[in-house]
């Protein structure tokens, strides 16, 4: 029965049980290398561009997001998405309607327009959820001048959701803005997510 519903879940993911193990084996071999065990994990794939939030080592649900543009990186104003091991500090939006444009994490009464195609919003908006991330690497995300959560990096929806699957953002985590609320949802602060 358990098998059964595994393979239901790897199937909804989109995945095959190959690569599935893949993810799996490669995030908790990042965690074991950093003395940490989670049973709830979201784990970003910058060269896939994909979201995978991970429960007990099954990926229960796999997202398609945007990355920087800039590649990856920790320096302040460098505008390139942090890597290595994270966790969610805080989360704003509860009560922000989908597509809600956020300004310092307040929403102020905006609606985004959303491009499906590849056009580029004039305001980079930050819409709908946002789960702020924390570097939890001293020297690597966590630090003077290299500290993810003074940064502000989050995870959020965007006014972009035609470029996701590319690397388009300025160092967030970008996502489809149903998808982040449906993720914002599932997850509580102290989340550990995982950038590689």
């Amino acid at each position: 029965m358990l098998r059964t519903i595994a393979l239901v879940i790897i199937s909804l993911a989109g995945l095959n049980a190959t690569a599935q193990n893949s993810i799996i084996e490669r995030v908790n071999n990042y965690l074991n290398s950093k003395n940490t065990f989670a049973d709830e994990v979201i784990y970003v794939s910058i060269t896939k561009q994909k979201l995978y939030h991970i429960k007990l080592d099954i990926i229960i649900k796999e997202y398609t997001i945007s990355s920087s543009a800039y590649g990856v990186g920790s320096i302040a104003g460098s505008n390139k998405t942090p890597i290595g091991l994270h966790r969610i500090k805080e989360k704003y939006g509860e009560k922000t309607p989908v597509n809600g444009i956020m300004v310092a994490r307040v929403f102020h009464g905006n609606i985004a327009t959303i491009y499906n195609d590849k056009t580029k919003s004039k305001t980079d908006d930050i819409t709908s959820r946002i789960l702020w991330l924390e570097g939890l690497e001293k020297g690597s995300n966590k630090g003077k001048g290299i500290d993810s959560f003074n940064r502000y990096i989050y995870i959020h929806g965007t006014s972009e959701e035609g470029s996701l699957g590319e690397p388009t953002s300025h160092g967030c985590i970008r996502m489809k803005n149903k998808e982040v609320i449906d993720l914002y949802k599932l997850l509580e602060v102290g989340t550990l997510v995982l950038i590689l």
